[in-house]
């Protein structure tokens, strides 16, 4: 009974405790400290809201004070809006009487939804700012969003409240076929480098069409979207050596999320498929970053898809997945992807050369590379892997071994590896014996082998895979496979690194 008595006695003081409203306070005097004093809400496509970004607002001193007004400078027209300690004040925009504990903080999440004409035209800027109080009490934080006119690219969508979908097998999905005469965006089929494009759902391009992206275009997309190319289309990217580390003329895939925070997260939209039946595919300096696939390249009506100076970085599943398809690398890099950097499956027919691959996914099951002939569906099939060939690049990652050959009989699986470095430790020597894995004993598949050498990449985390000559691949290539110029466009000496760079080209 004196236990329920006290149980009791205990909510009844908490009730009353947290209901209570009545403290006395005492006015701001303008003295209330910020996290920050300028909040950048860093860069938003027109008309496309923002992340919400924090202010923490504190009462240093020792008394509980009454702040008359936090306000936008703008008032109701500003662009931004607020929640103040979970108020919704006027439309976000204006709040008067907030009280604030003495030794205590309160939280200020600020985002924004802006046109570009709303910006300042000479650096489409759009500024504000939140005031505290007023008069000789006032005090401001700097609110300041840098804001991007862009083509936005959609799905239509109907007068009986449906939307435009694309034909994907026995399903629909959402998406839609480029115009080459759209009566608002002109030739969709055209990405110019005027403005940004900013994709959502899948964009397709039609059979017998070609998708053209000139230097210096920048492509981002929504969550669940992506680029289709259908059987008899074609899709050249055409990017161009940049002089600075700002990319001008590399051609950007990425997603819609600009804040820094998102910089590396992978698997933020879907992937470049080019499909079976698909044909004549060029990339040349092409930077795809944090899809869940950046290539899904299937059997390309027999044609070669070539792939130049080419980087594909952070992807939740493979940088590159190609099934029964034909292509050609030179100076790509693929760096962290959650099952394999490239996946060359279901056969077909590969060449690589100059290339770096590398993996440091958090995950015993991801591979740099990974390479057979076979598919696993309902029902098994294997596929004629006629070749495979790496020539004067590097395999590596975090992981004991960073390569898998998988072989099955009835179709053939020939692979070659001429002056490579390759991590593969066979630490529980479960592949002594593997006739895919002699790298020292086998002349026919592998010639020039450096194995478990660290290649001393020079910021992993930044994919930032340049090395120096105190690295394992420093003038370790062969002249006879040799890409005079690496990606960076700087010239290869005699004998050449392995990998995409030439060493000493560390970016900034």
């Amino acid at each position: 009974m004196r236990q329920l008595t006290f149980l009791f006695f205990i909510g009844i003081l908490i009730s009353v405790s947290s209901c209570r409203t009545d403290f006395e306070t005492v006015p701001s005097t303008g003295d209330l400290a910020f996290s920050r004093d300028t909040i950048y809400l860093d860069t938003v496509f027109t008309n496309i809201g923002s992340s919400t970004y924090t202010l923490k607002v504190y009462n240093h001193g020792k008394n509980d004070i009454t702040i008359p007004s936090i306000k936008l400078g703008k008032g109701l027209s500003s662009k931004y809006r607020m929640t103040v300690d979970g108020m919704q004040g006027n439309q976000g925009k204006i709040f008067e009487n907030v009280n604030l504990l003495a030794k205590d903080s309160l939280y200020i999440f600020v985002e924004t939804t802006a046109n570009i004409a709303d910006a300042n035209p000479t650096d489409f800027l759009y500024t504000d700012q939140i005031l505290f109080d007023g008069g000789s009490n006032l005090q401001k934080v700097e609110l300041v969003t840098l804001i991007q006119d862009a083509v936005f690219l959609y799905p239509k969508k109907f007068a009986d409240g449906t939307t435009e979908t694309l034909p994907i097998g026995d399903e629909e999905i959402y998406g839609f076929f480029l115009d080459d005469n759209d009566p608002i965006n002109g030739n969709e089929l055209h990405f110019t480098n005027k403005k940004p494009y900013v994709i959502y759902g899948y964009a397709a391009v039609p059979s017998g069409k070609t998708a053209i992206f000139d230097a210096g275009t920048k492509v981002h997309f929504h969550a669940n979207s992506g680029f289709i190319v259908a059987a008899n289309a074609s899709m050249n990217v055409n990017g161009a050596k940049s002089t600075t580390d700002k990319l001008e003329n590399e051609v950007i895939f990425e997603g819609d999320r600009l804040e820094p925070d998102f910089s590396n997260v992978p698997g933020q939209w879907g992937a470049i498929w080019l499909t079976d039946g698909s044909t004549n595919h060029k990339f040349n300096h092409l930077t795809i970053k944090n899809a869940t696939i950046g290539l899904l390249i299937q059997n390309n009506n027999g044609t070669t898809v070539s792939i130049k100076n080419t980087q594909i970085y952070d992807s939740s599943n493979y940088g590159i997945l190609a099934q029964t398809a034909k292509i050609n690398g030179e100076n790509l890099v693929i760096n962290s992807a959650g099952l394999a950097g490239l996946a060359c499956t279901y056969g077909g027919d590969y060449k690589f050369t100059h290339c770096t691959f590398n993996n440091n996914w958090n995950s015993s099951s991801q591979v740099s590379l990974l390479v057979n002939n076979y598919y696993t569906g309902a029902i098994p099939e294997v596929k004629n892997l006629t070749a495979a060939t790496f020539n004067n690049c590097i395999i590596y990652g975090s992981y004991s071994n960073e390569m898998i050959l998988n072989k099955k009989t009835g179709a053939t699986f020939e692979y070659q590896f001429n002056n490579c470095l390759i991590k593969f430790n066979n630490t529980s020597n479960q592949y002594t014996n593997h006739p895919e894995y002699q790298f020292t004993t086998d002349p026919a598949h592998y010639n020039g082998i450096i194995q478990n050498k660290d290649p001393k990449f020079f910021k992993i985390a930044e994919n930032k895979l340049n090395i120096d000559d105190t690295s394992a691949a420093f003038a370790k290539g062969n002249a006879t496979y040799l890409v005079p110029l690496d990606i960076l466009g700087n010239t290869r000496t005699l004998p050449p690194d392995l990998g995409a760079y030439q060493n000493k080209t560390f970016p900034k």
